[in-house]
């Protein structure tokens, strides 16, 4: 199923070889959450004691949370990747990307200062501080909002447009 119309598909795809701007967002953030899910399940299995924490939020160890919220990004990513329908996969991204903004306001409302361990042990191997870690998965974050929120914002204006445009639907009495 395409949710595009036959003139924003035909303008999406006119400077990007054929694939439409959201097809090209959507397969960004399967790479993003790809990438992040596995870095997470990874982080899982290392002896890092921060694992052993309770997450202040959920109340259950680190290594848990991380566990749980990278199969959710794995299958969230393998949904985008192989549904042909983007808005689902636009939906779906964007619900995650609010759901991590709510944990970092949690946390920010709990006084809890320090980096995200989103990564999890992935920093150390890459040799990347915690704070320069927070700082990229802020600026993920950020991405995955905007673009998500943006193209259903788009979407939504289109179906919306798309009535009007219908002369048969147009011309329909009303209350129907």
């Amino acid at each position: 199923m395409n949710d595009e119309s036959p003139t924003t598909s035909a303008a999406n795809r006119a400077n990007t070889g054929g694939v439409s701007a959201p097809n090209w967002f959507v397969i960004s953030a399967v790479v993003v959450l790809a990438l992040t899910g596995i870095a997470k399940l990874w982080s899982t299995v290392g002896n890092v004691k921060m694992l052993a924490v309770a997450d202040p939020i959920a109340g259950i160890p680190f290594r848990w949370l991380l566990l749980v919220v990278g199969v959710l990004e794995l299958v969230i990513a393998g949904v985008c990747f192989f549904s042909r329908n983007k808005r689902l996969g636009t939906l779906l991204i964007a619900w995650l990307a609010t759901s991590f903004l709510v944990y970092r306001l949690g946390l920010w409302w709990l006084g809890w200062h320090r980096p995200c361990g989103c990564l999890g042990s992935l920093t150390s191997a890459l040799h990347l501080s915690d704070q320069a870690a927070d700082n990229i998965m802020k600026g993920v974050l950020a991405y995955l909002l905007l673009g998500s929120y943006f193209l259903l914002f788009l979407n939504w204006r289109e179906r919306r447009a798309l009535p009007a445009a219908d002369p048969i639907a147009a011309a329909a009495p009303e209350g129907r």
